[in-house]
């Protein structure tokens, strides 16, 4: 039925039962794609805190934990803190550092092209496919002028350079699996 497939994926872009198979199949593909790379963003970011070798100034960061926050915590608490904290705030200097080394930077139109592709994929996934471009527009130019969603978007481009950054600066294995072992091995507890 063209009204069905024209609803779900946009005017004329799906013309029969064989196509609208092959575009599920391409966004299944795609979705494992998203999570490999995640996981591969996940054990690079593990990678680097348990190799890169450097000291914190722990006293300074337990007592600005202890003293930062709407009410001051107790030395414990604070060190509760820092324990929980210690891992993030290295990868933040690491990133930081390569980000900086290797001039990874993100420009405004960059980000609105991203955004614009985000809130493309978010509407056709609720059946909202094909929105005039203007309307598409309207809808980034609220998002951008949200502080918190633009800060968001910023950090998912930014993570996706760094992505594309590993996947081409690193020796990786790439490994076949089957969708049972990709499931566990990407969505192992530890």
């Amino acid at each position: 039925n063209q009204e069905f497939f024209d609803k779900i994926y946009g005017p004329d872009t799906v013309k029969s039962e064989k196509e609208m198979r092959s575009k599920i199949t391409e966004g299944i593909e795609k979705q494992f794609e998203q999570q490999s790379d995640q996981k591969l963003l996940n054990d690079v970011t593990e990678y680097l805190v348990a190799k890169t070798k450097f000291d914190l100034p722990t006293e300074f960061l337990k007592k600005w934990m202890q003293n930062s926050g709407e009410k001051p915590l107790t030395a414990e608490a604070a060190d509760e803190e820092y324990v929980r904290s210690e891992k993030g705030i290295r990868y933040q200097l690491i990133e930081g550092k390569i980000i900086a080394d290797h001039n990874l930077q993100i420009k405004f139109e960059e980000l609105k092209t991203f955004a614009k592709e985000m809130i493309s994929m978010q509407m056709q996934q609720y059946g909202q496919a094909g929105l005039p471009d203007e309307e598409l527009e309207g809808i980034v130019a609220r998002v951008m002028s949200n502080q918190d969603e633009a800060r968001k978007l910023s950090e998912q481009l930014m993570s996706k350079k760094l992505l594309e950054f590993y996947k081409s600066n690193l020796l990786l294995k790439k490994k076949k699996l089957t969708f049972d072992a990709f499931v566990k091995e990407a969505y192992a507890q530890g």
